[in-house]
């Protein structure tokens, strides 16, 4: 038997395991919030520099007052994916739906034009790689969650016809259809995103395959992943480090990109370079550019530099009004147009959405409760 001794040793030795623990995770939870709520919180200036941090931490879209109840909200979520929620505050969201999002892939679909009448098949995919279209995706306002059954069509936008319909709620997904006479445009949108407080990873899940009817060239394209910085504060903005790869099935061919991350003061943000390989994974197109700008092509050898006597050429370049509210396009406005709807709306399309159509109205408070209405319509009907 233990000596009366050993068992207060035995009991002091135990207690203070368990207070040592009990404090370790009373530090940790201090430091988790610190670290993405109020301690020393670093604030990320992509513009460059770090002297304007106190300055650029107000610069956000929250009041205080907001960023608490934000924080107190969302701390649950960390480390969770939160595509499914909708409890989120209006503040954060822009007057367009997923669906609608998924229609701005068609504003430059005149190069896949080009591309389908091109002879030559490395300038087919340089064309088919048409970056200008992922300026939208660099938008800090989150589209509103399209609930399921809801339906967005796109007619009068260069011949083309665009229909997507969300169907899946959990997990959210939705597809895609455009056509025109010189393509087919079939696309699923599923999306994974991890929430790290202060920050959230973006990973796409999806699939696009576009058929180029003349040649009967079928491509596939695979994006890179996308991290949005600083949600709660200071200055929103987004990033894409990584690779965006776009496939010919029928002949190997392919177009890889890298987008490069934003380094220290700003350096090669928005830079993307690449090349297109042939089915040997032999260099034959240099591309580079800035996907918020423009991006340009050169031929080159099997070593990758450009052919002598030849040029940088402009592939395509954006077109984008100045001081715009949510950073759109002149072709995002159409979206939200009617001018762009077919002759017989569906009662179930984005457009006729009273939440967002608030919202674009710019009343956030209608907007907030129509946003609440909607899903618990969607709940509640059998």
């Amino acid at each position: 038997m233990p000596s009366p001794k050993k068992n207060m040793e035995n009991k002091g030795f135990f207690s203070s395991m368990t207070s040592s623990l009990s404090m370790f995770s009373n530090a940790m939870h201090r430091s988790v919030n610190g670290f993405i709520g109020y301690e020393n919180l670093e604030v990320v200036n992509p513009e460059g520099g770090k002297d304007d941090a106190e300055e650029e931490a107000q610069r956000g879209r929250w009041k205080q007052e907001e960023r608490d109840s934000y924080w107190k909200m969302m701390q649950n979520y960390i480390g969770s994916d939160v595509t499914s929620m909708v409890t989120l505050p209006v503040i954060i969201f822009e007057p367009m739906t997923m669906l609608q999002k998924m229609a701005e892939i068609m504003e430059y679909s005149y190069l896949l034009d080009q591309a389908d009448e091109c002879e030559d098949p490395y300038l087919r995919l340089r064309l088919g790689q048409y970056l200008c279209t992922y300026y939208a995706l660099q938008r800090t306002w989150k589209p509103f969650n399209s609930i399921l059954g809801e339906t967005y069509e796109m007619v009068s936008h260069n011949g083309i016809t665009f229909i997507s319909e969300q169907v899946s709620h959990h997990p959210p997904m939705s597809v895609g259809h455009c056509e025109n006479e010189h393509f087919t445009y079939d696309l699923t949108s599923k999306l994974k995103t991890k929430f790290l407080g202060n920050s959230l990873d973006v990973y796409p899940m999806g699939r696009t395959r576009v058929t180029l009817k003349r040649s009967g060239v079928v491509l596939d394209l695979v994006p890179p992943p996308t991290k949005v910085h600083n949600l709660i504060f200071g200055r929103t903005w987004v990033d894409s480090p990584g690779e965006m790869i776009l496939t010919n099935l029928t002949t190997g061919d392919k177009v890889v990109l890298y987008f490069q991350p934003c380094g220290w003061f700003g350096a090669s943000r928005y830079e993307v370079d690449g090349y297109v390989y042939d089915a040997n994974e032999e260099p034959k197109i240099l591309m580079t550019g800035k996907w918020n700008e423009s991006m340009s092509y050169q031929p080159c050898d099997v070593e990758g530099e450009p052919l002598p006597g030849t040029e940088l050429k402009e592939a395509c370049h954006l077109d984008t009004p100045k001081n715009d509210k949510y950073q759109y396009t002149y072709f995002a406005h159409k979206i939200n147009s009617f001018d762009t709807a077919p002759k017989k709306l569906l009662a179930s399309d984005s457009r006729l959405r009273p939440d967002r159509y608030a919202l674009e109205m710019g009343d956030l408070s209608k907007s907030g409760a129509e946003n609440m209405v909607v899903f618990l319509h969607f709940w509640t009907v059998p």
